[in-house]
């Protein structure tokens, strides 16, 4: 490896080196615990929460937001997905706001566009507003909220690790990590629960208001660190951007290029689990009201798979501070094969009469996600020794794929003459253009060699009708080559085959 690597010119950086330098860095050494980090936890759950409610919101009531609001479900869901695009650039600035102007102001900043969202979402309730300004304003009270969701989860770590040793920072971490499911649980419960959308509007209103003053009980460090790590100033975004390119760092920041191979994988299957988990707080009734599931069921399952993964966290969390140290990676490398295979599942799962094992599903899926997640974390800064970086990647990859699973499920979404009406099984339905065309010209020239006479008309409609075929819209009915056949003989006064089922037409 050349000197590029760092910029003190040596050759190799390892671990060892870190854990030398540490001892070796001349300073503090009494670390101390402070009772006070137990209330800057509880704010930053609380700041979470609420964070994660008010974004799942509308997922089990999208069809009656859209009815209530004359609005589509497309308007809908992206209620949703603002969320998550918000948190893009978001999720870049944290990291640098914090570095410069402390955790407690950054917070502050969180908590205020939480509230700001709160009610300029009200105000779209109004009933003389049209659907158009209603919609204005319910879009950009989203916008607000989604400029506080990735605070919180991301400042997360960096808490942890300025407040609470070696044998609890795992579990502080994981507290602040599923602080944003909780929130999405709450919200999957409670949205469905009331009897009309803006009644629920103005619930999260209150809510969301009732939660600002949690910010007052962050503080940004104590009077003394708990261990090394604690006692330093956070190394910059710019430096994890420059390690993981591989390009000139301080020895602090270097990564090798294992470590470096290792964090891009990491933010890979993060992304993939935490943009699942965003899809189903977003689309869990289009997902399976199509298939005959009520608002209240909907809820349900999505609550399932958060409040099962939440207690799968509590009681994973301390293990792994204490007596799987490690082990976290051989914990990641088994549980996410698992999970993925069990999401893959819910394509066959989510079928009519089949709840129990929908429920066993979301259950399992949420213990494993939510173990894995806050692991995740972790492992992230081990690899990075950039807490704030590094958890802003990671929390960033989740939104993106969140935003990329939303996108591809909309347009897969069928229309309301399909059946079941809005499913989103559209893709098991690959388009048979070519096949379908050669079918009928076979069957035409068949009919044509019956009545001679009628031949070179129906060719020449073969022609027009394929014409036609290949530049209808892409995302209407595939014409079956019945209808197609069908359509061929009546215009060259053929005997009719029987008509083609009234669902082909």
């Amino acid at each position: 490896m050349s000197s590029a690597g760092y910029l003190d010119g040596k050759d190799t950086v390892t671990s060892v080196d870190h854990v030398e330098n540490a001892q070796s860095v001349p300073g503090i050494t009494n670390y101390r615990l402070y009772k006070r980090r137990f209330s800057g936890l509880l704010g930053f759950i609380i700041l979470g929460i609420v964070t994660g409610m008010q974004w799942s919101w509308f997922g089990p009531i999208a069809t009656d937001t859209a009815n209530e609001f004359d609005i589509s479900l497309a308007q809908v869901n992206w209620l949703g997905n603002m969320a998550l695009c918000v948190s893009l650039p978001a999720s870049f600035l944290v990291p640098v706001i914090a570095s410069r102007y402390g955790i407690r102001r950054c917070s502050e900043i969180g908590g205020v566009m939480l509230l700001i969202s709160a009610w300029v979402r009200y105000a779209g309730t109004i009933r003389s507003l049209s659907p158009h300004s209603a919609y204005v304003l319910l879009f950009f009270g989203q916008l607000f909220g989604a400029i506080s969701k990735p605070v919180f989860p991301i400042l997360g770590p960096v808490f942890s690790e300025r407040w609470f040793d070696l044998k609890s920072r795992t579990t502080a971490t994981m507290a602040i990590a599923i602080a944003g499911p909780i929130g999405s649980a709450l919200g999957q419960l409670l949205s469905p629960s009331m009897s009309t959308v803006r009644q629920s509007i103005v619930v999260l209103s209150i809510i969301s208001t009732a939660a600002l003053p949690a910010v007052l009980l962050i503080l940004d460090w104590p009077p003394s660190p708990p261990t090394y790590s604690g006692s330093k100033q956070p190394l910059s975004f710019t430096s994890l951007f420059r390690a993981t390119l591989g390009l000139a760092v301080s020895k602090e920041a270097y990564m090798s290029r294992r470590e470096r191979i290792d964090f891009v994988i990491l933010t890979l299957v993060f992304g993939s689990l935490d943009g699942a988990i965003n899809v189903l707080s977003v689309l869990s009734a289009q997902w399976f009201q199509p298939v005959g599931y009520s608002d209240t069921t909907c809820g349900l399952l999505g609550a399932t798979l958060f409040l099962s993964g939440i207690t799968a966290a509590v009681f994973s969390a301390p293990l792994f501070d204490r007596v799987f140290t490690h082990s976290m990676g051989v914990t990641f490398k088994t549980l996410v094969p698992i999970v993925s295979l069990l999401w893959l599942s819910l394509i066959w799962a989510a079928k009519p009469n089949n709840a129990a094992a929908l429920f066993v599903s979301m259950a399992v899926i949420g213990s494993c996600c939510m173990t894995i997640l806050p692991l995740a974390i972790e492992l992230g800064i081990e690899l990075t020794r950039n807490a704030n970086g590094s958890s802003a990647i990671l929390w960033c990859s989740g939104n993106l794929f969140g935003i990329i699973l939303i996108l591809v499920e909309g347009a897969l979404r069928a229309p309301s003459t399909a059946d079941p009406p809005y499913n989103m099984r559209d893709c098991t339905h690959p388009p048979w253009a070519r096949r379908e065309v050669d079918e009928a010209m076979i069957k035409a020239t068949v009919l044509g060699a019956v009545n001679t006479g009628g031949v070179r008309l129906v060719l020449q409609d073969e022609r027009a009708n394929i014409w036609r075929y290949l530049c209808r819209p892409l995302d209407a009915h595939f014409i079956p080559w019945q209808k197609l056949l069908f359509d061929f003989a009546s215009i060259a006064r053929l005997p009719p085959p029987s008509p083609p089922p009234e669902k082909l037409r």
